[in-house]
């Protein structure tokens, strides 16, 4: 903990700035060298400042190009006396965006490497292997910082394996949720060697699939250096992650140790392990891998796990056919009953998905979304209860109107079977599509049918129902309580994720989306109970009772969606960029300038609940999108435009304001000299009508286009970077009357005295405690050649 709390007093500590690139390396030096004084005889330390520049492209956050000057990495090797030729590497970033402390992203993470080196270092126990660790310092600035060390530093090549300490919450449990690419031997590895595992191949299937907005420097290793490794982020508590809140004394001593036992472990096992030299000749498929409770990981590979799957299909397929055609002159009568419940038990489910996004959507219209932000049971009350009210009132109408006068027992039995035909098929399809999440289908076909094999007299004897409930539920307990705790982790994951997902995405009809989905699992092997019980008409009155009082409270607004409580915040996070504009025509004149602060809500809401607070925020000083402009002729520092609604956010410009120069330009072909300015800036390209950005001379020479259509550069750089020199080439039509290309350059201060005007300040003093407010100034010039 000593390690993390004189990180985190150093303050934010942002690329660029002296604390990050100064105060936060002098101390991790200071640190590591007590480190080597104290080490014995068995191992070798070497420690390296690198600071690489270097360029690529990304298509994460619909797709830019990264640039970085002087960006600094403290490396630090740990070998065997007489050297090794190969090494594991473990990665954090001791960066952090603006305006924040950093604790859990990634302090914490460096401050338990610092803890591992100083206990490997002293073990007279020698490795087989090096241990590498890259305490990296531009990881905020979208990977830059591992790609600079991958792809330049020589200690690079020697690396055969890593393991990336990331956050997406503030402390509790590190999830393992991604891994590989294949290489199941590092899963083998994670498993015999971690002391407290937690790991799910559905939380890597999601994160890869591009739902959340996050990306980590695994992609880097793994896409530029083409080393397989092993991911890891804290995940709890995600309402202050990237917040002023983000502090070392809300991380416990116990989340500390826990990770610190795990990867010290796992760094341990792979740095003795004989497959890390020859980890390329295991690459050999991907693996299913999923935690029991956090006791143990159960992991195998994804082809053995396509044989099991394919083998409970045809077990349960067999079984159902088997029921179909027995009594054989019943085969038709029967399979049309099964068919039935089959279609009736989907179209249950879609009724169900239909009615709550309505209830989502009228929500959100009224502008009552995320009330459920700081109070989750509210979105359990409102959206599960719907939910289940709906599959119940389904089924009940078909028993009443279209099972008269049907056996209860022999209506139970035939949708158990369309669950089981349901989810077979499921399993077959998932199989196919090569998901490794297919598992948990695995699990609601067998353990249901092995219940089912095993209590089949129960389901026709009448005075068995305790026994046959009893021996039902023993039966189903494993399947659903893993299903609850997997809930449990994805709740965990994407409830505070949609506090800042942007202002496009409605965010409760995504929560009310998983709740119906988890609502039809929990509830698909006891759709039959509706049709085995008398009535069910208490249990839909009390669901609609809690439904309708909720929502009664939600639309009256009493459930406000954030929190300032000190000891459990959850703030709304809001963006404030004091912004000076010019635009220059074709012959290079100003033909307009304007300043002001452009105000943007990071979820849904936009910034609906703070202009009662600052009522000069209204509708009449928004700006309209200057379309001649390349991405509206606002300064976005990374393309996340398409996550926003521009007239949910407001623009306030007024007065005029100083901008920032650029050199000319020519026709075709040209070199361009940005002059050295703040650490952070962006690089806006629009080529016009019938001209084509062809070549640049950054990433690997082809330009990569935003979404949109626009080209968009980040950059940023160290301390004592050179002046930024690039080219491009353009191809246009001959006749360019309006000009070939439009250029525009964002600039961002995010420290020192530059980084907020009195303007912003005294804006900020007026925003209410349950905010987040990070403001900067920045500037932005438009150029047309």
């Amino acid at each position: 903990r000593g390690y993390l709390d004189n990180i985190t007093a150093i303050g934010p500590r942002t690329v660029g700035s002296p604390e990050n690139e100064v105060f936060a390396v002098n101390y991790l030096l200071e640190q590591i060298r007590r480190i080597e004084k104290e080490s014995t005889d068995a191992h070798k330390i070497s420690v390296d400042i690198q600071r690489p520049t270097g360029s690529f492209s990304i298509d994460f956050l619909g797709g830019f190009t990264s640039y970085y000057a002087n960006i600094t990495n403290v490396v630090v090797k740990l070998e065997p006396r007489n050297g090794a030729e190969h090494a594991v590497l473990s990665n954090c970033h001791f960066d952090s965006v603006p305006n924040t402390p950093g604790a859990s992203d990634d302090a914490v993470s460096c401050a338990v490497m610092l803890e591992i080196l100083n206990t490997l270092s002293k073990s007279s126990e020698s490795l087989q292997h090096a241990v590498i660790f890259l305490f990296n310092g531009a990881e905020e600035n979208i990977l830059q910082a591992s790609h600079g060390f991958i792809t330049q530093h020589e200690w690079a090549k020697s690396i055969r394996a890593f393991i990336n300490l990331e956050a997406a919450g503030v402390g509790g449990k590190e999830l393992v949720f991604q891994t590989g690419p294949e290489n199941p031997w590092l899963v083998q590895a994670y498993v015999v060697a971690a002391k407290h595992p937690f790991a799910s191949v559905v939380a890597q299937e999601i994160f890869q699939s591009g739902i959340i907005p996050a990306d980590t420097d695994f992609r880097i290793y793994r896409d530029f250096g083409n080393v397989p490794g092993i991911d890891l982020a804290f995940i709890e508590n995600g309402y202050i992650y990237h917040t002023e809140y983000d502090t070392s004394d809300r991380i416990l001593t116990d989340s500390i140790q826990r990770a610190g036992d795990n990867i010290l472990a796992v760094l341990k096992y792979l740095a003795t392990s004989e497959k890390l030299a020859k980890s390329f000749e295991y690459r050999h498929g991907n693996v299913v891998f999923f935690d029991i409770l956090g006791l143990f990981v159960l992991a195998y590979p994804a082809r053995v796990g396509t044989i099991m799957n394919y083998i409970t299909v045809a077990i349960a397929f067999f079984y159902l056919s088997k029921k179909v055609l027995q009594p054989k002159p019943r085969a038709v009568h029967n399979l049309k009953k099964l068919l039935t419940a089959f279609s009736l038990t989907l179209m249950s489910w879609v009724c169900t998905l239909v009615a709550v996004l309505m209830v989502a959507v009228f929500v959100s219209i009224i502008g009552r979304a995320l009330s459920w932000y700081t109070h989750f049971y509210v979105s359990v009350s409102l959206y599960g209860t719907a939910a289940a009210a709906k599959l119940i009132l389904v089924h009940m109408l078909a028993k009443k109107f279209f099972y008269k006068n049907v056996n209860e027992q022999h209506l139970g039995d035939v949708f158990f079977d369309a669950s089981l035909m349901i989810w077979s098929i499921a399993l077959a399809v998932m199989t196919h599509m090569g998901l490794c999440s297919a598992f948990i289908c695995t699990l609601w076909v067998a353990f249901p049918l092995l219940t089912k094999l095993l209590i089949h007299k129960e389901f026709s004897q009448k005075g068995a129902t305790i026994k046959f409930i009893v021996m039902y539920m023993l039966g189903m307990f494993f399947p659903y309580l893993y299903m609850l705790y997997l809930s449990w982790t994805v709740f965990e994951m994407f409830t505070p994720v949609m506090g800042r997902s942007g202002s496009e995405i409605p965010p409760d009809m995504v929560l009310a989306g998983f709740i119906v989905i988890f609502t039809m699992i929990l509830s698909s092997y006891f759709i039959n109970f509706i049709y085995l019980v008398k009535s069910t008409k208490t249990t839909l009155v009390t669901l609609t009772t809690v439904f309708v009082v909720t929502l009664i409270l939600v639309c009256s607004g009493i459930f406000f969606p954030y929190s300032s409580d000190a000891a459990n915040p959850k703030p709304k996070r809001v963006f404030l960029q004091h912004t000076s504009r010019r635009f220059h025509d074709l012959d290079g004149k100003v033909a307009k300038s304007d300043s002001g602060i452009w105000i943007n809500g990071f979820d849904y809401n936009g910034i609906s609940h703070i202009t009662p607070h600052v009522p000069e925020i209204n509708d009449t000083i928004r700006t309209p999108c200057e379309e001649q402009a390349p991405f509206c002729g606002l300064p976005w520092i990374l393309p996340v435009h398409f996550m926003f609604r521009f007239f949910k956010d407001n623009v306030l410009f007024s007065g005029k304001g100083s901008g920032y120069s650029a050199s000319a330009l020519c026709y075709m072909w040209t070199r361009i000299s940005v002059p050295t300015g703040p650490s952070h800036m962006s690089l806006y390209v629009r080529p016009h009508v019938g001209s084509a950005l062809s070549r640049w001379s950054l990433g690997d020479g082809v330009p990569v286009p935003s979404l949109g259509g626009d080209y968009f550069v980040f950059y940023s750089r160290g301390l004592h970077a050179a002046p930024w020199h690039f080219w491009v080439e353009l191809t246009a039509p001959e006749k360019h009357s309006d000009g070939i290309v439009s250029l525009a350059i964002a600039a961002h201060y995010f420290f020192g005295e530059d980084q907020k005007s009195p303007q912003l300040y005294a804006l900020l003093e007026r925003f209410p405690n349950w905010t987040f407010s990070s403001g900067w100034s920045c500037t932005y010039d438009l150029f047309v050649f």
